[in-house]
């Protein structure tokens, strides 16, 4: 089985003109089969890009690819439970639940996806997901390759498609107030926007000076970024159906090229380390979640050391 490769949703609240690039070269670029829009974040971010969503949309669809619709990974306020209504009203295109806020507006039986931020751990909550109505589950980051293993195979049963993160910082928590605007003496509500001068998340260091973590707004999000590349044969060997790739701030074709490469059988993970190297990145590689272990370690010997 070669798995299917996919475009997760901009994390960062990037400016429209950069979103407009980023999709252009998507569609006329990357060798992916799917990709997700929508703000998942901050809903205060909605407004800037949902003008351009069906502009985005009709071109990607034109260049082949799937396009998939995301829900906001938390919400709280009128315009954000608004937001989730407007998700499940709009029938043109398949969309992504990132809370469970949006469950509620869906119709028994209606076909959806569920995101990573949904916290589906096992085969038993993707199966009731699943019964009602869930064609396709992503999985957290931080699920070991034995939960993946399990789970592929009872998505094979069930039908449902099972797709993991393989490429770009790992999600590791939402908060209901914004680190990032009190980072620069700021309120969530006067928060001025200042996430947008950090394109890849703002640094998060030790008090040793160790980078550690960064911060996107509301989200919490490792320092390395998590590359699954080696570990690839070994989820189509699984079942694993699509891997997904999170937008960051380095040449995402580029990066495309390499997954494309590797699930294809092309290149060996040795070839793809290569590549991956003479990609700019300012971020260490890991993959220790998928190997069991803490999250940010890199095991295979010979990668990239972490900084």
């Amino acid at each position: 089985m070669t798995p299917r490769l996919t475009i997760g949703p901009i994390q960062y609240f990037w400016s429209e003109e950069r979103k407009l690039d980023f999709y252009a070269r998507i569609a006329d670029e990357a060798p992916v089969d799917t990709v997700y829009l929508g703000e998942v974040i901050c809903s205060k971010r909605q407004p800037f890009f949902d003008q351009h969503i069906d502009v985005v949309a009709e071109r990607l669809t034109r260049a082949g690819k799937r396009v998939v619709l995301c829900g906001l990974a938390e919400v709280m306020l009128k315009r954000e439970r608004k937001a989730c209504a407007d998700l499940v009203q709009q029938g043109e295109f398949e969309i992504e639940i990132n809370n469970a806020a949006g469950l509620f507006h869906l119709e028994p039986g209606r076909h959806h996806r569920i995101g990573p931020f949904m916290n589906v751990y096992n085969a038993e909550t993707m199966a009731h997901m699943a019964a009602r109505g869930a064609t396709h589950v992503t999985v957290p980051v931080e699920l070991p390759a034995a939960s993946v293993e399990l789970m592929a195979a009872e998505a094979g049963k069930l039908g449902v498609g099972l797709e993991v993160q393989v490429f770009g910082r790992a999600g590791l928590a939402t908060s209901a107030r914004c680190y990032h605007a009190r980072a620069f003496g700021r309120t969530k509500d006067n928060c001025q926007f200042v996430c947008g001068d950090h394109a890849d998340g703002l640094p998060l260091d030790t008090r040793n000076g160790e980078s550690f973590l960064r911060v996107n707004g509301i989200q919490t999000l490792s320092h390395s970024y998590v590359n699954l590349a080696g570990e690839v044969p070994a989820m189509a060997e699984m079942g694993v159906s699509d891997l997904r790739l999170m937008p960051q701030d380095t040449d995402m074709v580029a990066v495309a090229n390499v997954f494309d490469a590797l699930r294809h059988g092309a290149i060996e993970a040795a070839e793809a380390d290569a590549r991956f190297g003479a990609i700019v990145m300012e971020a260490p590689f890991s993959n220790g979640f998928w190997h069991g272990e803490a999250g940010h370690r890199r095991i295979e010997a010979g990668a990239r050391a972490l900084a």
